[in-house]
């Protein structure tokens, strides 16, 4: 009973924020609540809510400090060197844009920190995805499948709970799996360049003019797909060129994008009084010491965050006035994610303290027939993708992964292939409801939770499929 429950409970929290019938954090709460009622455990409801809340607590704080670390960054100028080089390489090109969205956020993924990669990548690629009518799912699917990919690398977590669980060296689980988390990374950027070519189709083949980077309005010649003239893309609605005229404020929003979306948005001002030019190489010292320390896990990363953000916020503004109109400038932000965390708690606090997880995963491991025994590295792999997504990393590797290698090894099976084989998921992995990491993403980019999930499931699940039969082609699982 409790298995067909939480299936029916996920498939219910799915089905109503794809059809944004109820906004995510309502959803993240009254859903469970009422399937603890159901199972009837309602009286345990709070203490299954609270212990969900103290475990993602120290997320919740790092996300919080986190935004406001970065977007005191973006404010003082340290990420405009990179917008202006990825708008010259760019130009306004809906392809290149796509393919430099990808690359972006796989650079920037080797860091290890998700949060970190969609707002860097989200802060540089937005204006210009705003300002040429592109899909802003397309930007927030492709970063997160990007992101997923390069979530395996040992730091990032997967790998390392993996090894941990397995009693495995992380470079015996990792090293070998590189050709096929190659190949995967590889399937997304072939992908951007499709889904590019989908957009330059939608609106055109642009020309950007240079007053772009110098913040100047610009104006962009439409050389096909879109009709020729030219366009001012400060009155220009958001939707694209192919936009019906008179199209009201609901029409002339992109796909995907939420409501209440910015239609004037003017990306980066190279002007804006919060520059500290001066301060550049502090700030970008900063930042460099703050990612190595999270590497090298010198502190807890809400700690570091939180320490960084007050000596960034120090330093660049040393007035309490000025501290103050920044951590405001940055609130909604900080509201919005923080506060989707603690809904998420909810949900994972009732999915794990009921039991439904733990039914729910034995279901999936007992119907595996035995004949499939000898060949568990595939099984493994294939079971990694919807599992991951269900369910948090530290539920599926602790929890299933063990139990998968215990199948496994009575066939022959060695463990290091079954925790080869249980990275494949990760694609897929950030795109979970369960990922705090997914609502920094769509929430910057002023994304519907709802369509970002419609779009991107497919594209994610076939990239993990990829690196699946490349592990299999490779001899790797």
């Amino acid at each position: 009973m409790l298995t067909v429950l939480g299936f029916a409970m996920i498939a219910t929290f799915l089905v109503l924020i794809m059809m944004k019938k109820m906004s995510p954090i309502a959803a993240l709460v009254l859903i469970p609540a009422l399937f603890c009622v159901v199972v009837g455990q309602g009286a345990r409801l709070g203490d299954y809510v609270i212990e969900g809340v103290g475990t993602l607590a120290p997320t919740a704080a790092m996300l919080m400090f986190a935004i406001v670390y970065f977007g005191v960054m973006i404010d003082v100028g340290l990420f405009d060197p990179i917008v202006r080089g990825i708008l010259r390489f760019c130009k306004a090109d809906p392809v290149r844009i796509v393919v430099g969205t990808a690359v972006l956020a796989a650079i920037v993924s080797l860091d290890g920190d998700g949060s970190t990669t969609f707002m860097i990548t989200v802060s540089a690629m937005y204006p210009l995805y705003k300002r040429l009518g592109m899909s802003l799912v397309v930007m927030t699917g492709v970063a997160a499948t990007a992101n997923g990919v390069m979530n395996t690398l040992p730091w990032g977590g997967p790998t390392a709970r993996a090894a941990t669980a397995l009693k495995l060296d992380a470079s015996d689980v990792f090293v070998p799996m590189i050709p096929a988390l190659g190949a995967g990374l590889l399937f997304v950027f072939v992908l951007a360049y499709v889904l590019g070519r989908r957009e330059r189709k939608r609106i055109g083949y642009l020309t950007l003019d240079d007053v772009l980077v110098s913040g100047a309005d610009p104006v962009l010649v439409t050389t096909g797909g879109g009709g020729g003239g030219t366009v001012d893309l400060t009155k220009r609605p958001a939707g694209g060129s192919g936009d019906a005229p008179g199209a009201g404020p609901e029409d002339a929003r992109g796909p995907g994008e939420a409501p209440g979306g910015d239609e004037g948005f003017q990306g980066l001002d190279p002007n804006r009084a919060t520059l500290r030019p001066r301060l550049y190489w502090f700030n970008a010292g900063l930042t460099v010491a703050l990612l190595a320390a999270m590497i090298l896990e010198l502190m807890p990363i809400p700690v570091l965050f939180l320490l960084g953000a007050a000596l960034a916020l120090t330093v660049n503004y040393p007035r309490p006035a000025e501290q103050k109109a920044r951590i405001a400038a940055h609130a909604d932000n900080v509201l919005n994610v923080s506060g989707m965390v603690f809904a998420a708690a909810v949900f994972t606090g009732v999915l794990t303290g009921t039991g439904m997880v733990k039914h729910m995963a034995d279901w999936l491991v007992g119907a595996i027939p035995e004949g499939m025994g000898p060949h568990m590295g595939l099984v493994t792999g294939v079971l990694s993708i919807p599992l991951t997504y269900f369910m948090s990393n530290d539920g599926f590797y602790f929890g299933v992964v063990p139990v998968l290698a215990e199948a496994g090894a009575a066939h022959g099976v060695s463990p290091v292939e079954i925790a080869r084989a249980s990275l494949v998921g990760q694609a897929l992995h950030m795109s979970s409801p369960l990922v705090p990491a997914v609502y920094v993403l769509v929430g910057m980019a002023k994304v519907e939770f709802g369509d970002h999930t419609r779009f991107t499931v497919k594209w994610a699940a076939l990239t993990s499929l990829v690196v699946l039969g490349a592990g299999i082609l490779f001899g790797i699982i």
